[in-house]
């Protein structure tokens, strides 16, 4: 008896997937069209962070895998999932190269590259945070590390607090996932109180999620003089972003820090394989090549050819209502990589 082909919805966004088009009936749809409806007999779904999933969209439907293209899971809603029988698999670390691209590329074109005369800050050390730690250590940079989960689960003495880079750190840069609950939630970690606690006039740049900064205070700080350049990549209510933070930012950019090419080429490799071992199918290949080593150091000069994040700004500041449209048409970047000549 036949029986019917495995069905995968995909966020049109979401590349490089139609190699699973010879094993399963694979249907590419805009984020908006992706709803309860529309799923109901589909038995995967792969996604990006503006596609909520949850019971409200997958209660009574067929699926069950929720791949997200994504580091973060925050907009699924992962008990729920797992109390329903739905695997989810995201991509950690897929990007990391390109945000610390992203930071790095920004930083140099804010402190003239004098690195080593500015200590940085780094609140989460995981993927992207490690990444950032090594570039910084490599220029000679001073490096202060907060990262509560690690310090409590490895020990040592290498550990800040965030009391400590806020009153120490010429540049502080956030790199956590976004929680609400339990001992170290980050929701609004860079709140009033955080802004009040600077002493050094920093460069903040927030790479990781919006509501790690508590917008309304951000704004003060910057109007009041206590923080110095605002690097804003995620921000709070995407895509109605905050127009009195973009006016004052010294780099506002549409979410897309880690859109380079090889991060995506990682990210749908990731969700591809683990879908693949789901259902059972052949572990198929994305059609791309896969991503050259990421480099172990950068210099100045690399920082600046690599990207120039002003770009990117001067398009969201010219037509800010035009965020998603910048985010899904962006023009992907290439990362550093050990092959690059310093």
């Amino acid at each position: 008896m036949a029986t019917d082909p495995l069905k995968v919805i995909i966020e049109q966004n979401v590349p490089f997937m139609g190699v699973l088009q010879p094993y399963a009936q694979v249907e590419f749809m805009p984020a908006r069209l992706i709803t309860p409806e529309t799923v109901a007999d589909a038995d995967a779904i792969v996604v990006r962070t503006r596609t909520r999933c949850d019971a409200a969209l997958l209660a009574g439907s067929k699926v069950k895998f929720v791949g997200t293209a994504t580091i973060g899971t925050d907009h699924i809603d992962l008990d729920w999932c797992a109390a329903n029988g739905i695997t989810v698999a995201n991509a950690p670390g897929c990007n990391a190269p390109a945000v610390a691209q992203y930071v790095f590329s920004s930083i140099i074109r804010l402190v003239n590259r004098q690195l080593r005369q500015h200590t940085i800050g780094i609140v989460g050390v995981g993927h992207v945070g490690r990444i950032v730690e090594q570039w910084a250590r490599a220029l000679e940079m001073p490096v202060m590390l907060c990262d509560p989960p690690r310090q409590r689960a490895e020990g040592g003495d290498q550990w800040s607090t965030l009391d400590d880079i806020a009153r120490r750190a010429d540049i502080i840069t956030f790199h956590t996932p976004l929680t609400r609950e339990g001992n170290h939630a980050t929701w609004h970690l860079a709140d009033a109180d955080f802004f009040g606690r600077l002493r050094r006039g920093p460069i903040i740049i927030n790479a990781a999620r919006g509501p790690v900064t508590d917008t309304a205070a951000w704004i003060d700080a910057i109007d009041s003089g206590i923080t110095g350049p605002a690097v804003v990549d995620c921000w709070e209510d995407e895509p109605r972003i905050s127009l009195d933070l973009l006016e004052r930012a010294a780099i506002g950019t549409p979410h897309i820090a880690g859109y380079s090419l090889q991060g995506k080429i990682r990210a749908s490799q990731m969700v591809l394989t683990a879908l693949c071992r789901q259902f059972g199918l052949p572990e198929l290949r994305v059609a791309e090549p896969a991503p050259a080593p990421t480099a172990r150091s950068i210099t100045p000069s690399m920082a600046w050819r690599s990207y120039d994040p002003m770009a990117d700004s001067e398009a969201l500041r010219n037509a800010p209502a035009a965020f998603e449209q910048l985010r899904n048409s962006y023009n992907l970047r290439n990362e550093p990589a050990e092959r690059w000549s310093h």
